[in-house]
């Protein structure tokens, strides 16, 4: 059975942590754990996910949720409430929902203090993985019997029904992600016509009645031209004497969006080198099995701009065309040539030092899935006897993820994110007495979390930011600082410091508060935004080089409304506590960043969100953000008219519902058959109670509370819904806390700042 461990580093002589692992959570398969009946309950979930797998795609989480309460014999005691057609929400009802959640979340704090979470949904993380083992002859190692059974589990439970699988979990099929689901399936063992319900048979008809992989998007053409299923001349170029540009020059890494320039680094360095994988019989039979002509007779040159229609999100302009054609026909022939060669073999290190650089500073974590798989291979390609790929092999674990419906590949892990929010949550709840042992945990893990070193040497050189002071979005080994991750944590720590140290423990020291300052005004843009990596400012029209296919805006770093609101919400409240630190500077952010979110507003009165669905989040951040400052319904337009859209959007059960297309299509969308989702709801319930809705009518705030309350489960639990995060507009991210966080932190603010009988 499988089991999810915390804090742990294991055994492997290959890694290493800055803060003894705190916040690293890993599975691990025990054959001999549990009973035959928590065997069978989980096989339960398993079948119960299959069954349902059509209605509601993103898994609920259930396994380590199961371990957590087992180990802990948590049971609920507090009796369940329901508020009737007619009935009045009384204050005791919404106490006894709100301790009732309390509770129950409380019970599924990890060890050191954080809360576990799935945090995955696009169907491009985990196949790059299967395939990069495969190649370096790692695949038996790493992912044996066990590991292979779920995975495949997880490919056939997000297959759609018309035989492919999409960008993400929710969404239409795709020729990229179909392509690399099916290579997958054969690498682990499937023949052509296995998988359950004929999933092979199925995913290979969809491929090939819409020509074949030739018009796979950018990205599936590097991968399938690494594993030997495409040829190099098939792709536009990738020349890593991008990376010896001189700084003056507009398109400079450094002024790159940082995931762009670490998800290129090691592509360039693989297309430099034309890496290819073994050509082995599977490779063979796959030649045959994806293409719709014999691949020796396929005109490389002709496919390169090819992309399916299903893919095609960012049509490119032909400005960039021509760049490519201009590199494909001149540039890159010189470059493979004498004497020209010793500049690629020059260009070819550089690239390697930096890749180097950023393995050492996220302790071979890197930024992110994606480009963690790329500078995985590339080390191994450098010297796959090397110490650091077995580094590199070392931290796959951080990555994966055991549920319901599978195995699948995190984004990187959502821990300090998650748990900032969990805490503000619970610390509304006003349960200080009852759950003081969870916050104090929350609290120290939140401290040891917290970044305390900028990169090493240095690290302007390398293109990076300082990060002294923030905190990341999964652990602090990770090391990439963020904004509102660093807002949200220095919130944290501002809230448990008014509260006495013996129920929280002692307070973070106004040194390290500094320092988190420092960061959230080093990441002010001149238009009053917060961006959310590193400094904004590069050229917009660099954004017309987007390589991609199927995401938008990826170039260069912009500025966010969630960025923004929640660095002014930690601001204000340290100016309150610490009123004479940089006094003037503060207030001038505040200043401007509350420009900038009126700015920013859309003609309907929402703010489009950029990391979760999306015109409700925004809108709760911003009007969270502007009454941070002052601001109220009665002296700011911008608050009036986003309270406006919230309750035009108010659905007929009391709750919103907005589909995840309000985000690719950049236009607000309801839920399909006038559906409600819980997490929804208790944004817009956070929004409006923050824009003083109480004060002018309570009947949207009761008849949102009414649907929280009623769907709270028999254990406290909310049922999971919808898919309710996102990023770069196009594909959605699966946050499997939201529906505890959420529902239970409005319902706190609910009982706090709305009269009630």
């Amino acid at each position: 059975m499988w089991r999810l461990k915390v804090a742990d580093g294991g055994t492997d002589p290959y890694i290493y942590s800055t803060n003894n692992f705190v916040g690293r959570q890993i599975w691990e398969f025990d054959p001999h754990y549990g009973t035959p009946e928590e065997r069978a309950e989980v096989e339960t979930a398993r079948e119960n996910f299959w069954r349902n797998r059509y209605k509601v795609k993103p898994s609920s989480d259930i396994l380590w949720r199961m371990q957590f309460l087992r180990e802990k014999n948590f049971k609920q005691t507090i009796q369940q409430v329901k508020v009737g057609d007619d009935e009045e929400i009384t204050y005791e009802t919404t106490t006894t929902v709100v301790r009732r959640g309390a509770h129950f979340f409380s019970a599924l704090q990890a060890s050191d203090g954080h809360w576990p979470a799935e945090n995955a949904g696009p169907l491009y993380f985990l196949p790059p993985l299967v395939m990069c083992l495969y190649i370096t002859g790692h695949l038996d190692t790493v992912f044996p019997g066990e590991y292979r059974k779920e995975i495949l589990r997880y490919l056939y439970c997000h297959q759609n029904e018309d035989g492919g699988w999409g960008f993400h979990i929710e969404g239409h099929s795709t020729m990229f992600c179909t392509t690399l689901s099916y290579i997958c399936m054969r690498i682990l063992g499937e023949g052509p016509d296995g998988g359950r319900d004929n999933a092979c048979t199925r995913g290979r008809k969809w491929i090939r009645d819409r020509g074949g992989v030739t018009s796979i998007p950018s990205w599936g053409k590097i991968w399938l031209s690494i594993f030997g299923l495409f040829d190099w001349s098939g792709s536009n170029p990738m020349p890593p004497e991008f990376w010896l540009f001189p700084s003056f020059l507009h398109m400079h890494p450094a002024k790159m969006w940082c995931y762009c320039r670490m998800v290129y680094m090691p592509m360039s360095y693989l297309y430099g080198k034309r890496f290819v994988g073994p050509i082995t019989p599977l490779v063979l039979e796959l030649r045959e099995e994806l293409f719709l002509q014999p691949y020796n007779e396929i005109n490389w040159k002709k496919v390169r701009h090819l992309c399916a229609k299903e893919d095609l999100y960012y049509p490119h302009p032909l400005l960039q065309d021509l760049m490519w054609d201009s590199l494909y026909i001149c540039t890159e022939p010189l470059l493979t040539r004498w004497p020209f060669k010793k500049l690629r073999q020059k260009a070819l290190e550089v690239t390697m030092k930096h890749i180097h650089y950023e393995d050492e500073n996220s302790r071979y974590i890197t930024i992110g899935c994606v480009e963690k798989v790329l500078c995985m291979l590339s080390c191994w390609v450098e010297d796959p006897n090397g110490d650091y790929f077995k580094k590199h092999l070392a931290r796959i674990p951080d990555y994966i993820w055991v549920g319901e419906d599978g195995i699948k590949m995190q984004s990187f892990g959502s821990q300090e994110w998650d748990t900032g929010f969990a805490l503000q949550a619970l610390l509304a709840c006003n349960m200080a007495d009852e759950i003081g042992p969870t916050l104090k945990k929350g609290h120290e893990f939140v401290k040891e979390s917290q970044v305390k070193d900028n990169p090493s040497g240095d690290f302007k050189s390398m293109y990076r930011h300082i990060s002294k002071g923030s905190w990341t979005f999964s652990d602090q080994d990770h090391g990439w600082q963020v904004s509102d991750c660093t807002a949200e944590g220095l919130k944290c720590c501002l809230l448990f410091s008014m509260i006495p140290p013996e129920i929280v423990g002692t307070k973070m020291e106004p040194e390290r508060l500094y320092n988190s300052v420092n960061i959230l005004l080093s990441l002010q843009s001149k238009n009053g935004g917060l961006a959310a990596w590193e400094p904004a400012g590069a050229s917009e029209w660099l954004e017309m080089l987007n390589p991609t296919e199927f995401f938008a805006d990826i170039v260069i770093e912009h500025e966010y409304v969630e960025c923004t609101a929640s660095a002014i919400q930690a601001l204000v409240l340290f100016k309150r506590l610490y009123p004479g630190h940089r006094k003037k500077e503060i207030e001038n952010f505040i200043t401007n960043a509350a420009r900038f979110i009126e700015d920013i507003q859309m003609p309907d009165g929402s703010w489009y969100g950029n990391w979760g669905v999306c015109f409700t989040y925004g809108s709760w951040f911003a009007l969270g953000g502007l009454a941070a400052t002052g601001k109220t319904y009665h002296n700011c337009f911008a608050i009036r008219r986003g309270v406006e859209f919230l309750l035009s959007s108010q659905r007929n059960d009391g709750g919103w519902g907005e589909s995840y297309v309000s985000c690719p299509d950049k236009k607000y969308t309801p839920l399909e058959g006038n559906r409600s989702n819980l997490v929804h709801t208790a944004w817009a319930l956070m929004g409006l109670i923050s824009s003083g809705q109480a004060e002018r009518d309570m009947t949207p705030l009761h008849r949102a509370a009414k649907l929280l309350i009623n769907s709270q489960m028999e254990d406290g639990d909310f049922p999971q819904q919808e898919i309710t995060g996102v990023f770069m507009k196009n594909c959605m991210l699966h946050y499997a806390a939201y529906r505890n966080i959420y529902p239970l932190w409005a319902l706190a603010e609910y009982r706090r700042r709305v009269p009630l009988p």
